[in-house]
């Protein structure tokens, strides 16, 4: 009985205790996309990295890059994480997005975004990067990181971006039922669309976007409001995500000699994590896994060459300062900072 007793005061004890912590925990939300990009997100919820912090995270979803900076801008959501457009630098040069950390980014030997054409047009001619003059490309939105890709592809390969006609659709299911009716040549595609559709012969792979043009796709932002007046907060929650990026990076972005994924011990625990908020099955998330820096560091040169790039296309507000949508305190050591 009195050892009965003892473990009932033990255990009422920690009720207590971590009751407690619970109680006293700040809530933040998150707008976020359901990709394997939003992974660390998701791996640090479930490892408990946020709770450490004493933050309890609420995630929100959305199916666009878009809404995700407006539910940030607008207070519907205390971060965001999702793909850099035109849109999100316009919000961000207003001052009411500031970038804290990196997310995903295209790089060569990770296959997350394929350039594929029809078959029709591949047996016309369009079977090389350089073959998108004169072809049309369907894409989500004008000014959307589709947009930006094909723009990228253009100053590599040296041609018009202009003799490349952009259709507008809408979403990716759209650009796909377009593609198969044949009423655009080209699409760029998450790697997850793309691939059974090379399997089935539905379209022929020109290549990927991170071999041709590597990019920082993504990133971790908050308010302008948040970074001035909960700065503790955001440190607090920038050092949780970042053990997720530590997390995502160590089961997911290591390659033998040959270049070839090494699965690390927490494979398969963290594919479960992403399974669960993706909904998609692990067969298909491998398929598009992509690179997330260790340490959600950003490639800060390429954020300034990217707002310079929408600008000259008169799509982005010429007063917008790439370094002052920047708060670079919060994570060390990002890469190609410009001097």
């Amino acid at each position: 009985m009195t050892r009965r007793l003892a473990l009932s005061g033990v255990l009422a004890f920690l009720a207590v205790l971590y009751g407690g912590v619970t109680a006293h925990a700040e809530a933040v939300s998150v707008a976020v996309l359901r990709l394997s990009s939003s992974g660390p997100l998701f791996i640090a919820q479930d490892r408990g990295h946020f709770a450490a912090e004493g933050l309890e995270v609420a995630f929100k979803f959305f199916t666009a890059a878009q809404p995700v900076a407006v539910a940030v801008t607008t207070g519907d959501a205390d971060f965001g994480v999702t793909g850099l457009t035109a849109g999100f630098y316009n919000l961000a040069g207003k001052g009411a997005l500031k970038i804290v950390a990196g997310q995903a980014a295209d790089v060569a030997g990770f296959h997350l975004s394929a350039y594929l054409a029809t078959p029709k047009a591949a047996d016309a001619g369009l079977r090389a990067l350089s073959d998108f003059p004169g072809r049309s490309l369907g894409i989500t939105q004008t000014g959307s990181t589709f947009h930006y890709m094909i723009g990228l592809l253009a100053r590599k390969e040296a041609f018009e971006l202009a003799r490349v006609r952009l259709v507008p659709l809408q979403s990716i299911p759209n650009m796909v039922s377009a593609f198969k009716g044949g009423q655009v040549d080209a699409l760029i595609l998450p790697s997850s669309v793309a691939l059974p559709m090379i399997a089935s012969g539905e379209g022929r792979l020109l290549g990927w976007v991170g071999d041709a043009t590597p990019w920082q796709l993504g990133a971790l932002f908050t308010s302008g409001r948040a970074v001035a007046g909960r700065r503790a907060q955001v440190a607090r929650f920038v050092r949780a995500y970042a053990r997720g990026t530590a997390d995502y990076h160590a089961a997911f972005n290591q390659r033998d000699g040959a270049d070839r994924p090494v699965k690390s011990a927490d494979y398969a625990a963290l594919m479960a994590i992403l399974e669960k908020y993706t909904q998609q099955p692990a067969a298909l998330i491998e398929t598009g896994l992509p690179w997330v820096d260790p340490q959600g560091r950003l490639d800060v040169g390429d954020i300034h060459d990217q707002v310079a790039w929408w600008q000259g296309q008169k799509m982005v507000d010429p007063g917008v300062d790439a370094a002052a949508i920047l708060d670079l305190g919060f994570v060390e050591g990002h890469r190609n900072v410009p001097r």
